[in-house]
């Protein structure tokens, strides 16, 4: 046992001698009261009738009082859906400050309960290595009439000597509390208060669910903040882009202690740039899960399907904040699920459900599944509260089996994923998946094919051997839509995937091997080609000096949002800015260029919080022109080049020695007919 082990004897909040880790205190007292009377005379018992009052549930949060640690204990074993576990988190406590330790849960444990007390053993698993890895928490049962009793925990080693014990009073019905700030843009006319679920067909019994009621069910408290505001703005009915609403996410959270907490924002917007899609989740290096956005322009409405699918949208969202991936998505968190896409989550896509939309609203509970309950009951702290681990607790890729290819492919698709042959140092890397139709009848399929949107995934295999996902900065959910694809007319999709949340995902020269997943709406997961490229190691010292400029968190951000306003961004834009003046015939301030016009070429909407104002900065054509010039080849009556074309030129820039000058060319130059493009970042 080390000195920072809080299982150990001496660490404990509250001492009690060895008597007292076997007998409950109120039965030692109840003893010693009893060997204090006097003897009794032998009377005739008179019958009276026994009273027999309702015992309290014991399930809820406990908190210890602080000493050298302080330990808040979760005990889940009565009250609405018990998932039979018991959970806490450690925090270490000196002078005036507080700081995480370290948390454990026991998944299997057994429980005795007696008509005065509830008793709960198991062996734990920690975070740490626990010299007593035992668990035994005991919670004297109260009649209602009576306050809640506290818990407990007693550490105990593998041959059962008792370690540190903990007295836990009770806090909460509630297994944690979420601090949840809501700011509607003030051409949203109002945001979801709630639907009755008995409205329209669905599983369960009818209620009326607020956000806030749907996560008391799973018993997760969301507090709802005095700081929720209406955001003014000015240009009514102007869509966001992923740049804007990362800037705002950026500017609202300058204004949060920077420490993982939970604590959440949720922004209420009338349109993304894409109308189909709902809402968005903020995921990013230091800011992991924080944010999310809804938009009204594809939920608004009062008829009782807007308003079923608004409180869907809003749960959904929040879900993906605690780190609930997708129902289909499960194997890629670490370590792996199972994926489930048939559940009946608030996590699943209706379109994705394997019997369809209709049949999935019709036996919604309006419920997470039982796995996601245990991962928001117990779940370690950080891989659960906002600011800790990475969406998907890092979202390393260990079930491979995924992105085998079948052992038989029935679904008459076929997904081809295509890029450049190599990549200077710092490059962006874009690659175009597509998707074919093999069938002679056509196929009906979704057109989500970036992997921002949930329905693609992809993998890479780094020079050392290591396999990662490719997880977005921006995730984000989607409306249902179909398209019909024929033999000989694929849909395809530029994806820039040399920056996710996960940071720079090429940055070491050596060869890379990249597959894609493509989850259709049969259920079928239809495996791209392997496709191999190459990162090339500088030459020059110019070159060298231009890879430090690039292979950053920022200048990965600014690629991914083609270019910010964000204060955050300053010093990658004052990189760009480097890279154009000093190295302007360099092939790669092409980049810079590209990102730094693009940029320019819109008006720009920040939220300000601290002031419930949308600030707009105007779009600089002229500049952008100069930047732009070449890049970028338009109709003189366009004004603004849009997000495809850019799209485009990125793609003609990666092509090798940087000669071609789109993805028509390069499509011809492989012999192979130019696929019709799907609307540029039509996901969500």
């Amino acid at each position: 046992m080390t000195s920072m082990d809080p299982t150990g004897i001496g660490a404990e909040s509250d001492s009690f001698d060895d008597a007292a880790l076997e007998t409950p205190i109120e039965q030692v007292m109840q003893a010693e009261d009893d060997a204090a009377l006097p003897p009794t005379r032998d009377i005739t018992p008179v019958h009276a009738p026994i009273i027999t009052l309702a015992k309290r549930a014991v399930s809820g949060a406990y908190r210890s009082a602080a000493s050298a640690f302080q330990l808040e204990l979760r005990v889940d074993v009565d009250r609405t859906r018990p998932t039979k576990r018991v959970s806490g988190d450690f925090f270490s406590v000196s002078g005036a400050t507080k700081s995480y330790f370290g948390s454990f849960v026991v998944n299997t444990p057994v429980i005795t309960t007696t008509a005065s007390l509830v008793t709960i053993e198991g062996l734990g698993k920690f975070t740490w290595s626990a010299s007593f890895p035992k668990i035994r928490v005991t919670v004297p049962r109260v009649s209602l009439l009576q306050p809640q009793a506290a818990a407990t925990l007693t550490f105990l080693s593998l041959t059962n000597a008792p370690g540190a014990s903990y007295a836990c009073p009770f806090e909460s019905v509630y297994f944690r509390t979420v601090q949840i700030e809501t700011d509607r843009v003030s051409d949203v006319a109002a945001a979801f208060v709630s639907y009755n679920t008995g409205s329209l067909p669905s599983g369960g019994t009818p209620r009326t669910l607020s956000v806030a009621s749907a996560f008391a069910e799973a018993g997760i408290r969301m507090q709802i903040s005095a700081a929720s505001n209406e955001v003014n703005v000015t240009e009514a009915g102007t869509t966001w882009s992923d740049a804007e609403l990362h800037a705002s996410m950026v500017k609202h959270f300058s204004l949060w202690q920077d420490v993982p907490q939970f604590k959440v924002w949720q922004l209420v917007a009338k349109s993304y740039d894409s109308p189909s899609v709902l809402g968005i989740m903020f995921d990013q290096q230091g800011k992991h899960r924080q944010g999310c956005a809804v938009f009204h322009g594809g939920l608004g409405g009062a008829t009782a399907d807007k308003q079923r699918l608004q409180l869907y949208a809003y749960v959904h969202e929040l879900g993906h904040c605690l780190n609930l991936l997708h129902s289909w998505q499960k194997s890629l968190a670490t370590p792996p699920g199972v994926n489930r896409p048939s559940s009946l989550s608030w996590m699943n896509y209706p379109q994705m459900y394997p019997a369809g939309s209709a049949a999935f609203w019709n036996a919604f509970a309006f419920q997470f599944d039982d796995q996601e309950l245990v991962h928001l009951r117990h779940a370690f702290l950080n891989n659960v509260v906002m600011g800790g681990s990475n969406f998907a607790v890092g979202a390393g890729l260990e079930d491979v089996g995924k992105f085998n290819p079948p052992l038989e492919d029935l679904s008459g698709l076929k997904l081809e994923i295509s890029a450049a042959r190599s990549f200077a140092l710092g490059e962006p890397v874009v690659i175009d998946i597509t998707l074919h139709a093999t069938d002679t009848r056509g196929k009906a399929v979704h057109p989500y094919l970036h992997p921002a949107a949930g329905l693609v995934n992809v993998a890479i295999c780094k020079p050392g051997g290591k396999l990662v996902a490719y997880e977005p900065m921006i995730d984000q959910c989607v409306a249902p839509q179909e398209v019909a694809i024929d033999p000989g007319a694929p849909i395809s999709e530029s994806v820039f995937i040399g920056y996710g949340h996960d940071g720079l995902y090429f940055g070491q020269p050596g060869i890379y091997e990249l597959r894609a997943v493509y989850n259709a709406l049969d259920g079928s997961q239809v495996v791209s080609n392997l496709l191999q490229l190459r990162v090339r190691s500088p030459i020059t010292a110019a070159d060298d000096e231009i890879a430090d400029l690039l292979l950053t968190d920022g200048a990965g951000a600014l690629f991914y949002l083609q270019g910010s306003d964000a204060d955050e961004l300053r010093s990658a834009r004052d990189d760009f800015d480097l890279l154009i003046d000093k190295f302007a015939t360099h092939p790669l301030a092409a980049y810079a260029r590209l990102a730094k016009g693009a940029n320019l070429a819109r008006n720009f909407k920040t939220v300000r919080t601290e002031s419930n104002t949308v600030h707009v900065r105007s779009a600089n054509i002229a500049e952008s022109d100069k930047l732009l010039a070449g890049l970028v080849e338009r109709a003189p009556e366009e004004r603004t080049p849009d997000r495809a074309a850019l799209t485009a030129a990125m793609v003609g820039l990666a092509e090798p020695n940087h000669k071609a000058p789109g993805k028509a060319a390069h499509a011809k130059k492989r012999g192979a007919r130019a696929p019709a493009k799907v609307p540029a970042r039509s996901y969500g």
